[in-house]
């Protein structure tokens, strides 16, 4: 009698301690900072907040990106594996209930005459078969003592969200690359209009020397240069076209369509008057999407350390059949009589097995801490990226602001070159060097424009906006 009370002390001991047979890895966020650097203040105020039309007030580029979140085939596979990932939710959903399971059968058997079935069946029965009728309905169930099924439905759930997270992760992603390969366009427009612009201003420099050269007071020297300069201006004017045609063919692939012309804004935007706050670096918990899916992977990595912990421990399975028999079809459905019922109890526990169920147990810890590295990763480079896009931001804003007083400082010298080469005051050199200067100082300009813009959709996705 002590020993059997000895044996269900231990039993309920593990049934007790089952909630606890595997220690969560709890999420490693103790290594944020506090800010930015380069950040201005603390402000949890952060323009991942902002729907990205808001941020990108160009009617064109928005019905781009609409184009683009719609028929964009990564898009598309990120809803599919959401898809796959509900289907998986509701199956492990249903594993608390237990399996049913109904059968019908008949089957008639001749045994041998010589057999003890056979002399039996004659002498008993008056036949030389046996027949057997039946119809029941079979029900089995797991306890889960060890949490298999409630890590199961939390491994689901949290693939479930993490499939989300990555939709919303290809969604910042694609509306960032759109909105910068719109910018690059309206840059390569500008660009091809700075060098027609040019060309023909260097053109009408070159008719005056071909004249003064008619006329001896040039050399064939000075014409040549000219044409030279004109032909470095026209020269860019193919070179932009194909970057255009590109640039343009890869905007299409992003919104899933075959090559062609991008309807676009005849000049580049300003940048918008929404203030660029990134909150605080905890924020990115929140609304970076790429940052919850590795910290969805972590629960989903714990989950698979719990499975693989209880099987470790034996496993009660609860079968019951009941239904209706009978070796005469005629009383198959004699009710009382025909009915039967089975129920049963079985206590399995591992015993050979556990070193591979050890294997399985340890190589899940491992996957866990290289989960949680992984997130502590996605943290340090999410961080990083902000901090480069508000640098670059700065850096752009002095670079630009020099850029501009360069390209009026250049117009000046263009003009005063042309008006003293016409008074005979310059020579031709110094208006081929001025207008060179131009040339070079607008292109450099139209670039660091669209490098602004850049910089602020990047700064956008950084801090996790553009799903919203």
């Amino acid at each position: 009698m002590r020993l059997k009370y000895n044996h269900t002390w231990v039993l309920l001991t593990q049934l007790l301690s089952a909630c606890h047979i595997s220690k969560d890895v709890t999420t490693p966020i103790s290594s944020i900072p506090s800010t930015y650097r380069n950040a201005t203040g603390g402000d949890t105020q952060t323009i991942a907040s902002v729907t990205w039309k808001q941020f990108f007030p160009d009617a064109q580029l928005q019905d781009l990106i609409d184009t683009a979140l719609a028929n964009n085939y990564d898009m598309q596979l990120a809803v599919k594996n959401i898809e796959i990932a509900a289907q998986s939710l509701k199956q492990a959903k249903m594993s608390l209930v237990p399996a049913v399971t109904m059968n019908v059968g008949a089957s008639s058997t001749i045994p041998s005459k010589n057999s003890l079935n056979g002399s039996l069946t004659n002498q008993f029965l008056g036949t030389q078969h046996i027949e057997d009728f039946n119809a029941n309905i079979g029900l089995s169930w797991e306890a889960d003592f060890w949490g298999k099924v409630r890590n199961r439905k939390r491994g689901a759930l949290s693939e479930y969200l993490q499939s989300n997270e990555a939709r919303k992760a290809i969604q910042t992603s694609i509306v960032s690359l759109v909105a910068q390969g719109y910018y690059n366009l309206l840059m390569l427009d500008e660009q091809l209009d700075i060098a027609r612009k040019n060309a023909a201003l260097t053109d009408s420099t070159v008719r005056i020397l071909q004249l003064q050269e008619t006329a001896g007071q040039v050399t064939a020297l000075a014409t040549q240069q000219a044409i030279a300069q004109k032909l470095t201006a026209a020269q860019l004017v193919p070179e932009l076209e194909r970057a255009m045609q590109v640039q343009e063919n890869t905007l299409s692939v992003l919104t899933g369509r075959l090559p062609h012309d991008i309807a676009r804004s005849k000049q580049q935007e300003k940048l918008q008057s929404i203030s660029f706050d990134t909150g605080v670096p905890a924020q990115l918990l929140q609304n970076r999407p790429d940052v919850r899916q590795a910290e969805l992977a972590l629960t989903v990595a714990n989950s698979r350390v719990g499975l693989a912990k209880a099987d470790f421990y034996p496993s009660l399975v609860i079968t019951a059949t009941g239904g209706v028999n009978s070796f005469k079809a005629t009383n198959w459905f004699n009710i009382p009589a025909s009915l039967f019922g089975v129920v049963a109890g079985s206590l399995a526990q591992p015993l050979l097995q556990r070193r591979s169920i050890r294997t399985r147990y340890e190589i899940a810890l491992l996957e866990r801490e290289k989960t949680a590295i992984t997130f502590r990763q996605s943290i340090l480079q999410s961080v990083s990226e902000v901090s480069s896009a508000l640098v670059r931001l700065e850096k752009l804003d002095e670079e630009y602001d020099i850029a501009t007083e360069k390209v009026e400082v250049s117009k000046k010298a263009t003009r005063n070159a042309q008006l003293l080469f016409q008074n005979g005051m310059a020579n031709y050199l110094e208006v081929i060097n001025a207008q060179s200067n131009l040339l070079q100082s607008e292109l450099v300009l139209a670039n660091l424009k669209t490098a602004k813009l850049s910089a602020a959709a990047d700064l956008y996705r950084s801090v996790g906006g553009g799903w919203n």
